[in-house]
């Protein structure tokens, strides 16, 4: 009778991102402020492909919640290698923290890294209705009300805080990996949200740019705040172009949408790239390899 061999089988279907999940585990572990440590999603439930994103929650005590999320930008690209400065997650569910999404190369691909950060009180809530595994269960000392009730606070203000030029183009660069990945898995419904988002993200950024006091809701009287400046006619030019696009994006038109992105930003807030060039470079090499 041959031999069965298992293990090389298993070991060949294992989650490619296996060996990222555990460099980004140990990284966040190693702060004694964290106090759980969840990984959601298909790499939770065993249905993870190649594509799929890395989703952890992370407890943090609720003293140190504030300070923790504000070292988010410093502690992932240093010690796990993320590749811009995390984007505010609009699109998870409101559990109670807030959720930044990062890209980090690894074994030459670009991976998107969900990290819902929430105060320690807020876990075993979180837990009965979200489906988790659990990589670290280090139960914090006492909260005391004043700590919960700041780290609440500042939750809601962190989700509340207007977008600057550089988050608004961070956010378009993050949802052309999302937009690829539906688009290669035929995520049609979804493709055309996020699509939508990218374009919406678009006014913002524009709307950040030149008309930062603006008035106005949402998509109203773009033209009377913006087209008094040739830059504002310019870009509206580049809006008008993204959105009489296809209502579904191929892979050609998302790749078309951020070179536009990253020209718009480039004439109405330049401010918005310092620091980003060799990011930028780098995400463009990335995107060229998908």
């Amino acid at each position: 009778m041959p031999t069965l061999q298992l293990a090389a089988i298993t070991q060949a279907n294992r989650p490619a991102q296996l060996p990222l999940l555990s460099k980004l585990a140990d990284v966040l572990a190693t702060s004694p402020a964290v106090t759980h440590l969840m990984v959601r999603g298909s790499l939770a439930h065993g249905t993870a492909d190649r594509l799929s994103d890395v989703d952890f929650v992370a407890g943090v005590h609720d003293a140190h919640f504030p300070s923790f999320v504000e070292a988010l930008d410093t502690l992932m690209p240093v010690e796990a290698g993320a590749l811009l400065p995390g984007w505010r997650d609009t699109i998870v569910a409101d559990l109670g923290g807030v959720g930044m999404v990062f890209l980090v190369p690894d074994e030459g691909k670009l991976h998107q890294i969900d990290l819902y950060v929430a105060p320690a009180s807020r876990i075993p809530r979180l837990q009965e209705t979200v489906s988790t595994a659990v990589l670290l269960d280090r139960r914090p000392g006492p909260v005391a009300a004043p700590d919960v009730a700041a780290a609440e606070s500042f939750a809601a203000a962190f989700l509340a805080r207007p977008r600057s030029c550089a988050e608004l183009l961070i956010e378009h660069l993050v949802l052309a990996v999302l937009l690829h990945k539906r688009i290669k898995r035929g995520q049609r419904f979804v493709a055309y949200s996020e699509w939508h988002r990218l374009h919406t993200a678009t006014k913002d950024l524009i709307k950040t740019a030149l008309a930062p006091a603006s008035r106005f809701w949402g998509w109203y009287q773009l033209r009377e705040e913006i087209a008094v400046t040739p830059i504002g006619r310019a870009c509206l030019g580049d809006l008008d172009a993204a959105i009489s696009g296809p209502a579904i994006p191929e892979a050609a038109d998302v790749t078309k949408a951020i070179e536009r992105v990253l020209a718009l930003a480039e004439r109405a807030c330049p401010q918005a790239l310092d620091g980003l060039h060799d990011a930028v470079a780098a995400y463009r090499a990335y995107q060229e390899l998908v």
